[in-house]
């Protein structure tokens, strides 16, 4: 007989799956056009830092509409929201091989992060409104799980057809059209949003300093991963057989990692577990410098350093939380995803042209820059104020980088329950007095 978590996973696919496939063909038409866009661009004479600004303006699209979504969807409602933006997205793929231009190929990528963050809020509304306190849990970790997945199968389509043809920009385009109907033919109306109270940058810094400074470096080394991973391969002279299965590497990782990072960050000192996560992914950097000329080291390399810092994110919110009451979390939240948007701008156009200057090794020595240094911040850190014990800190859950305002409020609402259920047995308030 299943036990009752059994159910409830149950409950969350019976409830949820049209909206869990569709996430998936999108995240498969997302994680397509990054990769694709890498390898087209290259084969066009696009330099570097050309690619590396195109790269980058996908995330300030992506974070210019986690502001601004939320107020169209309370004046035109979710669906129209959701329609019109996923029309512009099929739209824009169409475009990328008969406009091969780089300026043009920029405000392409602002245009289509803007739109999946939108559709990303929107359908991340309606998974919040159709789980329980009893299915949240399980509702994120299903979530998190299809976006993984469809970035992986996504890296795999890369080989189907010549991707200096149109064909390749006709599939996400396809993929992403079809992804709207399991989602619109069977959604409810939502309720409207409400505004979450605001959390300047000052008072988040001084409530988590590794919390900010964390998420700023890792906004910059999963931008790394999502835009420039395909945009190096094609540099380092990797075929067309063995950049997917590199770009992928990251993602494989990251989704056999985060549970064990999640179990140990309840039982450990988040700050430690933190620094030992970068440092081992800054060394796995290290070894994607000095031994790149060897395909099976590369893969290695970005297994590790995708495992040991995708969940760093999760893991600097669960972190951060730990230091706030209750109804400071969403906006802490909303803060720190702000901050992981700008790192994620700026990491692209860093990595360009330090590849622009120092050739294809300079992805890797950028990346184990960053690592290295969140590893030496954590353990500074660690010199300025004792660690919260293990019965006042917050539930970790797991959530790709990618999430949206919705998703990161979503988990916030959840850890909030588990807190609350756990004083309820006995257990004290996970609120921590300590300041930076």
């Amino acid at each position: 007989m299943p036990s009752p978590k059994g159910h409830q996973v149950l409950s969350v696919i019976r409830t949820s799956w049209p909206l869990l496939l569709g996430m998936l063909l999108l995240m498969l038409g997302n994680g397509l056009q990054g990769s694709l866009l890498g390898v087209r661009g290259s084969t066009l004479g696009f330099s570097s830092v050309e690619m590396s600004l195109v790269m980058s303006a996908y995330f300030a699209g992506f974070l210019l509409a986690s502001r601004v979504t939320p107020d169209m969807i309370r004046r035109v409602g979710h669906v129209r929201v959701f329609a019109a933006l996923g029309s512009f997205v099929s739209a824009a793929l169409l475009l990328f091989p008969t406009i091969q231009d780089p300026i043009a190929w920029i405000i392409g990528r602002v245009v289509i992060g803007f739109c999946f963050c939108g559709v990303y809020v929107t359908a991340e509304s309606w998974l919040n409104n159709a789980s329980t306190n009893e299915t949240r849990g399980q509702a994120l970790s299903a979530y998190m799980i299809v976006q993984m997945l469809g970035i992986i199968i996504a890296q795999g389509l890369l080989v189907v057809p010549d991707p200096s043809g149109y064909l390749l920009f006709v599939i996400p385009s396809v993929l992403v059209s079809i992804a709207f109907a399991p989602i619109l033919l069977s959604i409810s109306p939502t309720p409207a949003f409400e505004s979450t109270k605001r959390m300047t940058l000052v008072e988040l810094y001084r409530t988590s300093p590794l919390g900010c400074v964390g998420m700023f470096l890792m906004g910059s080394v999963f931008a790394a991963q999502f835009g420039m991973a395909a945009v190096y391969a094609t540099g380092a002279g990797l075929s067309i057989g063995q950049i997917p299965i590199f770009t992928a590497a990251f993602y494989v990782g990251a989704l056999i990692f985060q549970y064990p990072v999640g179990w140990l960050s309840d039982r450990f000192d988040r700050r430690v577990l933190i620094a030992l996560s970068a440092l081992i992914a800054g060394l796995a950097s290290l070894m994607g410098m000095f031994f790149g000329g060897n395909f099976y080291v590369l893969v290695a390399a970005a297994f590790l350093i995708g495992g040991l810092s995708n969940p760093l994110y999760s893991l600097l919110i669960a972190y951060t939380n730990d230091f706030l009451e209750h109804e400071d979390m969403a906006a802490a939240s909303a803060g720190l995803l702000f901050v992981n948007g700008v790192g994620a701008i700026a990491g692209p156009v860093i990595i360009g042209y330090a590849m622009q200057i120092m050739g294809p090794p300079g992805y890797f020595i950028l990346l184990a820059f960053v690592l290295l240094a969140l590893t030496g911040y954590a353990f500074y850190r660690m010199t300025q104020r004792p660690a919260p014990s293990s019965e006042d800190t917050n539930a970790y859950q797991s959530m790709m980088p990618t999430a949206s305002p919705v998703t990161v409020e979503f988990a916030s609402e959840w850890a909030i329950e588990t807190a609350e259920a756990g004083a309820q047995d006995g257990a004290r308030s996970p609120k921590q007095a300590g300041t930076a």
